[in-house]
Order: C-alpha cells, then structure tokens, then sequence
C-alpha cells in the first residue's frame, strides 16, 4: 500500500513567464507531480507555508488520484502503530467518490500508542465544470471525542443526582397534603427541608464548579493565606458546632501569600475544611496548617474521620464521586467539593494530594506558588516548608 503521510512532498513549481525560478520535478516516490500551471517561486512557497498553517494533515491529489502534495502536519499522521496505512487505507477509500463528484467522510480510531481519533474528509477539487484532483483533510478530533464524553458523563450523572432529591421533595410534598396529625406533618416537614436545603447546595456547587471550569477568575491579586483560612473556618464554623467537630488552625506564616483570585481560593480551602468536618465523629478534630518554603506555600487540612480506601483514591476529585454513597447522602454531601478543589488549585498553577488510612483519617494538601516568599527549602525539598507554629485551637468555632 502505499505512503500517504510518510514524507513530505513540495508543491509542483514551474518558473513564471519571464523568471527563474524552481521547475517542476517528479514526485519524491518517483510519481509525476501533476499538472498544474505556471506557478511563480514566490507564490508557490506561500502556498506551502499556508498550507503548514492549517492544523490539519492536507493531501492533494491530482485527477488520476497521484499524490500531488501535502503539508507538514500531515507527517506526524503515522506516529501511531500503523497508522500511516490504516489512514491511507481509509483515504483510499473515500478518493474514488471524491473524484466521481462527492464528498466522503468518516472517523477512524487510532490504537496506538497514543490512542487517537481522526476525522478524515475527502472532497473533490473542481475548476470551473471540470473535476482536476482531490483533496484529503485529516483532523486530530480526540480531545473533542473525549470532552463530549465528559459533558454527556455530567449531564447523566447530573440528571441522575438531581432526580434523587427532587424525586424525594415531591413525594414527602404529596404525602404531607395527606397528613393530619401534628407531629408527622412536623416530621415530614422536617425531611422535606433538609431534602430541599440539599438540591439548593447541589445547584450551588454545580454553579460555582462551572464558573471554575471556565476560568473566569479575575485578574490575580495578591492573596493572604491567612485571610483564606480564616475566612473559609468561618463558613463552616457552624456546621463544625452541630457535628461536635473541633478546627484547630496554626498560625500561619505571614509571608504566606500568594497570586490569585481570592474568592476561588477561599472556596477550596472551604470545601476541603467542609469534606473534613462532614466526614469526622463527634469529639474529632480538625487540623489547618500553613507552611511556606521552596517558593510555595502549603494549605493541608488533617481530619480524624473515616479515611478513604487506596482503590479510591485516584477516583476522589471526579465530579459525583462518593466513597460512601449512604454516609454522604447522610451528611448532605454533592460530591462536588473536591472537584471544585482540584480545578481551582490547577487554575492556579498548583496541585492538590491526599495521603490517607482507613479508619484513622486523610490530610488534603493544597500546594501553591507563593509570592515574594524567599527561597529556601519547599515542599519536596531537603527541608520542607517552614510549618507555623503550635496550634491555636479554635474549639468548636
């Protein structure tokens, strides 16, 4: 079978009347070039590097489906294990009705190494009323293919989280307009807020997860670390009360800063501290510590509660992902917050890790660059970053 995409071949050139210039020479397996008209050298290369422009793997061919030309990106087409042939199998396919008139199409998937998804389109070339060649575009559609999986994921997984809590305010509605006696209808009432305080928090935690997805932060400013922490503890110093969950935050460092956006900040420190409080027994404790080295600055937040298992692990930060299906919907967690966390920190230039033990609890850390802080040892490092003081203990908040 012959190499569609292996070698890259020039445009056919002849010098333009009157002018030196590059003549047309046989194709680099030997084939004829084709037979194009007078083309000028200055013309020619503006066609080749227009033609390199295009993110796409471009292949002309002419009216007796000789390969005419082709641009560069359409040599990286072969980097997959036989990919050159099974594309070149694919055009060979399609060239026959585009040289009859019509347009053919189709997606091929690529194995690999890498995997890969190409969209390949063959079109006729028409001067006037007379077909004179071809042409072939090979797309690279993979990241396409793969974010439609994520968005119709979401939207099933979505769907499926939403029907649960509206399924359930529709029904203690309905049984509600039926009950008679005091107490159930204070019962049902009951379920039906904590049901409906639920949804409202799902709708809350998508909104905010979308606004982090589509990079809409703000110019970014000098952020205090310090002032994130203790503004996220206060968001959820309440529902530490009621769970009998104790946070304890360090003093933080003050040349802990960083670049950012503040609200978006505050939101994953929150969400990590929320995720702690839910997940831990009443008499636990919670524990905020800051350090700073290396030119970052670390936010981990330790908890006392459930831990999460190994095979878990890497699933955590997926949106809807719960280790505990029952426990979470029992402590009215969206299975968002730490999606929210990741993309945040990544917005940021950060990363976030976990390390964990069943049954003894987790510690997030949240690792950023810091700013105008003085080099020395980071996380990682020999030294690590400078950890802040003992602990100042913040009792139930």
């Amino acid at each position: 079978m012959r190499r569609l995409f292996g070698r890259r071949r020039q445009l056919p050139t002849t010098p333009a009347p009157g002018r030196t210039g590059p003549t047309a020479s046989p194709d680099t397996d030997g084939s004829p070039s084709g037979d194009g008209g007078p083309v000028g050298g200055g013309l020619d290369r503006l066609l080749a590097a227009a033609l390199d422009v295009v993110p796409a793997g471009v292949v002309i061919f002419d009216r007796d489906a000789r390969v005419v030309a082709r641009n560069a990106a359409a040599t990286g087409l072969a980097d997959a294990r036989h990919g050159d042939a099974l594309v070149a199998a694919a055009v060979d396919e399609l060239l026959a009705d585009a040289l009859a008139g019509r347009v053919g199409r189709r997606e091929l998937e690529l194995f690999g190494p890498p995997r890969r998804v190409l969209r390949i389109e063959v079109a006729p070339a028409v001067e006037g009323t007379e077909r004179i060649g071809a042409v072939a575009l090979v797309r690279d559609v993979t990241e396409e293919r793969r974010v439609e999986a994520v968005r119709r994921d979401f939207v099933a997984n979505v769907s499926h989280e939403l029907k649960t809590p509206v399924g359930a305010v529709s029904l203690l509605a309905e049984t509600l307009v039926d009950a008679g006696d005091p107490a159930v209808v204070a019962r049902l009432a009951g379920r039906l807020r904590d049901e409906a305080l639920r949804l409202s928090a799902m709708v809350d935690d998508l909104l905010e997860l979308s606004r982090v997805e589509a990079a809409a932060t703000s110019e970014p400013t000098p952020v205090e670390v310090g002032e994130v922490v203790e503004q996220a503890r206060r968001r959820v110093a309440e529902t530490a009360r009621q769970r009998g969950v104790d946070i304890e935050v360090r003093p933080v460092p003050a040349d802990a800063r960083v670049a950012g956006d503040r609200a978006q900040l505050v939101s994953a420190v929150f969400n990590l501290l929320d995720n702690a409080v839910k997940y831990s027994g009443a008499g636990s404790r919670v524990e905020v510590r800051v350090a700073v080295g290396g030119g970052r600055v670390a936010v981990a937040v330790q908890d006392e509660g459930i831990g999460i298992p190994a095979a878990a692990r890497d699933r955590i930060f997926e949106r809807f992902y719960r280790v505990d299906r029952a426990r979470s919907r029992a402590t009215g967690g969206t299975g968002l917050g730490l999606s929210i966390v990741r993309h945040v920190v990544t917005g940021h230039g950060g990363e976030v890790t976990v390390s964990s033990r069943e049954g003894e609890g987790s510690t997030f850390s949240i690792v950023l660059p810091a700013l105008d802080v003085p080099g020395g040892a980071g996380p990682g490092g020999d030294a690590g970053p400078t950890e802040s003081a003992p602990a100042r203990r913040e009792g139930t908040a």
